[in-house]
């Protein structure tokens, strides 16, 4: 199996083209070959396949075998991978999700290459039953939680995936890896949850870290900065348009009124090569 190891801002993944449909033993692949210890190391096994939908289909198992929705990352991944390698000359191109259905996708090239890509990551789920959550509301904002006798407040959001946003005083500084495990599974999330602690910093900027549902602490998350911001607008805290500053670097994501979607631009890049 051939494979190409890329990342979006950090977040990082194993990608793999040619297969004709997703292995079956695709959940098995991802647990060995994500571990960072005996494997090649990564957030996620993602396939390119083919798709009567769109231009090309991508699925994504994460590290601990479970399949992901959606990703913001590795869309933007997958995006540069079909210019880059020829299999795509257009630089407005689609791609199938599992979650979110196909997005539309515009390339910026430079020399030959895609240096930075812009996807617009469809209309944003608020409907707490549809994230899902078990909260019946619409939208669920500023909705309590405890852990360990701990309260929080989140706004839940899905992009394709479901997001709980909690706002903090010092997101960079947090202490992820105790509150992240706990909130993923908490019974308010009836298929776990991706968690996003936030600190608005302006009316643009917001400082964000993520704990991703079964892959655990990751340097960035596509979908996780689109539902920042949304969940930042439903707050009052945010304009439309912010940046969001992740561990592994920044995203612009634009929440626009008109059509309701949300669009996601970033870099993403290529680490190596190699055949297993």
């Amino acid at each position: 199996m051939n494979f190409t190891k890329m990342h979006g801002l950090g977040n990082d993944f194993i990608v793999v083209e040619g297969e004709s449909k997703l292995p079956a033993n695709a959940a098995e692949l991802a647990e060995q070959l994500c571990n960072r210890f005996f494997g090649i190391g990564a957030d996620g096994l993602v396939y390119i396949l083919p798709s009567e939908k769109a231009d090309f289909r991508m699925r994504i198992m994460n590290s601990d075998g479970s399949e992901a929705e959606q990703c913001g990352n590795a869309i933007r991944c997958v995006s540069k991978y079909v210019y880059d390698n020829g299999l795509t000359d257009k630089e407005n191109i689609t791609i199938e999700t599992l979650g979110a259905g196909v997005q539309q996708v515009q390339l910026k090239v430079v020399d030959g290459k895609v240096e930075s890509v812009r996807v617009d990551m469809g209309q944003p789920i608020l409907n707490g039953l549809q994230v899902p959550t078990t909260v019946d509301a619409n939208p669920v904002i500023n909705h309590s939680i405890e852990v360990d006798g701990r309260e929080f407040h989140f706004t839940a959001v899905s992009m394709g995936n479901p997001h709980c946003v909690i706002y903090v005083d010092d997101a960079v500084n947090f202490d992820l890896n105790t509150w992240g495990p706990k909130l993923e599974v908490h019974p308010l999330f009836p298929r776990k949850i991706n968690v996003e602690f936030v600190t608005v910093r302006s009316r643009d900027f917001t400082d964000m870290r993520v704990w991703e549902r079964g892959a655990g602490p990751t340097l960035a998350c596509g979908t996780g900065a689109c539902a920042t911001v949304v969940s930042s607008v439903l707050n009052g805290f945010t304009d439309r348009t912010a940046t969001v500053s992740l561990k592994g670097g920044d995203l612009l994501i634009e929440w626009n009124e008109a059509d309701n979607h949300v669009y996601m631009t970033g870099p993403a890049s290529e680490v190596y090569r190699g055949t297993l």
